[in-house]
C-alpha cells in the first residue's frame, strides 16, 4: 500500500462520517412516512468504486447488485439506481419493503464512490397493508419486486417506474415522498464527496480508503480475534414459528472454528426453509453482507466499553470471516420464491447464535441474548370513513454483560425510537394510555437484563384490525453464565377483562372493537451471572424505580424487605439467610438459560440440546 499522511486519512475518514450523518439527517427531515421520518428505520452507506463499505456506524445494503447489472463504465452523472428484489440483492435486501437507492459519485470523469440509502417503507403492495403478511407462502404475496433499475437517467426521472411503484402501494404519497427524500439526500451526499475528491485528488483519497479499510482489518485481528482461543465450538438457537405451521423450533446453527487468521462460521445444521416468511434470502457469493452484519458482535470482546464504541465495522471486517453455507433450501439459503418478509427472525437470531458460540469459546465474556425489533400495527376505518394504518417498531431490553446491566428499551436500528404519543394520537384514531418499562421483564442476574417496553393503546375506531410480526413470544432471550432468561413478547387485548385475549406473535388483521385496550409488552434481555451475587443495593434501587417487583426481588434475587417499610428498607438478616438457603437448594447453575418456553417446544431438555 502507498504511504499516506495519517492526518489526511483522518480528514478523509471524518468527512465520510460527516457525509453519512448529513445524508441520514436530510432523509429524516424530508421523508413523509412515520416509519422513515419518525422511527428512523433507514440507514445510509458510503462505498468506494470497488463496492467496499467505507463507513462503519451501521450496516447497509450492497452496491454489488447494481454493478452486476450496470457496468461502472456505463454510469453517467445524474444517474440513480433503485432495487428492492430480495433474491437479486446478494443478501443486502431482506424483505420487499426495504427500498434502496444508489447514487454514483464522479470525479475526474470517472465513478469513484457510491452513496446509498435504504429504508423500510410503509407499503409496496402485497396481500396485507404494510407488505408483511404473516402467513405468506411465496414472495409474490409480499409485494412488488423490482430488480436493479435506473430510476434517474442523467437527471431525468424514470416516470414509468415511479408510477408503477406508487400504483402498487396503498400509501402512494408516502412512498413517493420517501423515495424523493432518499434520492435527494444521496445526491447531496455525492456532491459532498465530489468536493473531497476535488480537494485531494482521486489517487490520494482512494489510497486513504485503502488505509481506512486495512486499519480496521488489522485492529480487529489484533484486539478482538486475539482474545478468542483456537478451537471449534457449536451452538444453535431458534425461531419459534413461521406463521403457517404450528409453533416449532426452526434452528439456526453455527459451528465456529478459530484459526490464527480468521473465524470460520459453518451454518450447516440450520433448519430447512420455512413455509412461512421467516427465511433470509440472497445470492450470498462469499457471504459479504452476512460478514458485515455479524461483525458488530465481535466488538463485545473489546477491552473497554469505550473502545467497543470506537471500533467501526466497514469492509475491513470481511477478511476476518469465512462463511460456509448449507446447500439450497434452508432458512439461510431459501429457494425462490420462498417468502421472506419476517426474515428478522433469522438474521437477528444469527447475531445471538454467534454471541452464544463466542460465549462458549471465551468462558462467557459476551452479553446475554436480546431481541430488539418487532412490528405491531393497527389498521381500519376512522369515524370520517377514511382508511388509516398505524404501524410501529418497538425494541426491547438488551442482555446483561459481564460488567454491567443490559440497557432498557433499545432498538437494533441505529437512532430508532418509539413513535411519539402526541403524533400518533393526532394522526390516528387511538389513544396512548401507557408508555413505560415492563417491570420484571429483564432476566435476573448479577447483571440484570434490560427491560422491554410496556405500551397500552386504546382503539377509537369502529372497524379496526391488529397486526404483529414478532418473535420470542414463546421462547425467551437466554440468560448467560448463571443468569436467567428474560420475559417473552406478549400482546394482550383487554387485559384483566372477561374477554381478555392473548395474541400470537405472528398475526394479521385480527379484529378489535371500538374501545378495546391493546397492551404490548416487549422482550426483556437475558441476565448475566448468578442473581444471588447481585449487589443488594442494586436490587433495592430496581424495586424503588419499579423495574423489579418486591416479589421478584425475593424470588429471583433472595432480597427481603422490611414489612410495611415506606422506604423499601432491606432486611439484611433475612436476606442473608434466604440467599444461603437458595444456594443450597438450587444445584449447579446453567451456562445458558433459555426460559420455560424452550422445553415446551423442544420436547427435550436444555441439557440435551447443550451437548451439541
Amino acid at each position: 500500500m502507498k504511504e499516506v499522511d495519517p492526518i489526511v486519512v483522518e480528514i478523509v475518514e471524518g468527512t465520510l462520517a460527516s457525509v453519512e450523518a448529513e445524508v441520514e439527517d436530510a432523509i429524516g427531515r424530508t421523508a413523509r412516512s412515520p416509519m422513515i421520518r419518525d422511527q428512523h428505520d433507514f440507514r445510509a452507506g458510503i462505498h468506494d468504486a470497488r463496492m467496499r463499505k467505507l463507513t462503519g456506524r451501521s450496516y447497509s445494503a450492497l452496491v454489488d447488485p447494481v454493478l452486476r447489472d450496470f457496468p461502472i463504465e456505463s454510469m453517467r452523472p445524474g444517474d440513480i439506481y433503485f432495487h428492492n428484489d430480495v433474491y437479486l440483492s446478494e443478501g443486502g435486501i431482506g424483505h420487499l419493503p426495504d427500498l434502496c437507492v444508489t447514487v454514483p459519485v464522479f470525479a475526474e470523469g470517472q465513478v469513484v464512490a457510491f452513496v446509498q440509502a435504504f429504508g423500510h417503507h410503509d407499503d409496496i403492495g402485497g396481500k396485507v397493508p404494510g407488505s408483511m403478511p404473516s402467513d405468506a407462502l411465496s414472495v409474490f404475496e409480499e409485494g412488488l419486486m423490482v430488480p436493479p433499475i435506473k430510476l434517474y437517467d442523467q437527471g431525468i426521472a424514470n416516470e414509468a417506474a415511479l408510477r408503477i411503484m406508487t400504483r402498487n402501494s396503498r400509501l402512494p404519497e408516502s412512498l413517493a415522498g420517501d423515495l424523493d427524500a432518499e434520492c435527494s439526500a444521496c445526491r447531496m451526499g455525492a456532491d459532498r464527496l465530489a468536493e473531497l475528491f476535488e480537494r485531494y485528488g482521486v489517487d490520494l483519497v482512494t489510497t486513504c480508503f485503502d488505509a481506512i479499510i486495512d486499519r480496521t482489518t488489522e485492529t480487529f485481528r489484533r484486539e478482538i480475534l486475539a482474545k478468542i482461543p483456537e478451537g471449534t465450538w457449536t451452538w444453535e438457537d431458534y425461531a419459534e414459528h413461521d406463521g403457517v405451521d404450528p409453533p416449532k423450533l426452526h434452528c439456526q446453527r453455527i459451528t465456529l472454528t478459530k484459526t490464527p487468521e480468521k473465524l470460520i462460521l459453518d451454518l450447516n445444521g440450520t433448519s430447512p426453509q420455512a413455509k412461512g416468511p421467516i427465511n433470509h434470502a440472497g445470492d450470498y457469493a462469499d457471504g459479504v453482507f452476512l460478514k458485515k452484519w455479524l461483525a458488530p458482535i465481535l466488538r463485545n470482546l473489546a477491552d473497554t466499553p469505550e473502545r467497543m464504541a470506537e471500533l467501526d465495522v466497514n469492509e475491513g471486517v470481511v477478511p476476518l470471516f469465512e462463511i460456509k453455507f448449507p446447500p439450497p433450501g434452508t432458512l439461510v439459503t431459501p429457494v425462490f420464491p420462498a417468502p421472506t418478509n419476517a426474515r428478522t427472525f433469522v438474521i437477528l437470531r444469527l447475531l445471538g447464535v454467534l454471541a452464544g458460540v463466542l460465549a462458549k469459546a471465551t468462558g462467557g465474556r459476551m452479553p446475554a441474548d436480546q431481541e430488539t425489533i418487532r412490528y405491531t400495527g393497527i389498521e381500519g376505518v376512522d369515524r370520517d370513513g377514511g382508511w388509516f394504518f398505524s404501524r410501529e417498531i418497538l425494541g426491547g431490553g438488551s442482555g446483561g454483560r459481564y460488567y454491567a446491566d443490559g440497557s432498557d428499551a433499545i432498538h437494533v436500528v441505529p437512532d430508532s425510537k418509539n413513535l411519539p404519543a402526541e403524533f400518533v394520537e393526532g394522526r390516528f384514531p387511538v389513544r396512548i394510555e401507557t408508555l413505560g418499562l415492563a417491570a420484571d421483564s429483564g432476566g435476573a442476574g448479577k447483571y440484570r437484563g434490560g427491560l422491554g417496553y410496556q405500551k397500552e393503546i386504546r382503539v377509537l375506531a369502529d372497524d379496526a384490525k391488529f397486526m404483529s410480526i414478532a418473535d420470542r413470544s414463546i421462547l425467551s432471550c437466554w440468560g448467560l453464565n448463571g443468569g436467567k432468561a428474560g420475559a417473552p413478547f406478549k400482546v394482550t387485548i383487554n387485559p384483566g377483562s372477561d374477554d381478555e385475549q392473548v395474541m400470537e406473535g405472528l398475526c394479521d388483521r385480527e379484529p378489535v372493537d371500538y374501545g378495546a385496550l391493546i397492551r404490548v409488552e416487549t422482550t426483556g434481555g437475558g441476565g448475566w451471572g448468578d442473581p444471588l451475587e447481585r449487589d443488594v443495593s442494586l436490587v433495592q434501587l430496581d424495586v424503588l424505580e419499579g423495574k423489579v417487583s418486591q416479589q421478584a426481588a425475593k424470588h429471583d434475587y433472595g432480597v427481603v424487605f422490611v414489612n410495611d417499610s415506606e422506604q423499601w428498607e432491606v432486611d439484611v438478616e433475612q436476606t442473608h439467610t434466604l440467599r444461603e438457603g437458595m444456594i443450597k437448594e438450587r444445584g449447579s447453575l446453567k451456562f445458558f438459560d433459555r426460559g420455560p418456553g424452550f422445553e415446551l417446544l423442544a420436547g427435550r431438555s436444555e441439557a440435551e440440546v447443550d451437548q451439541i
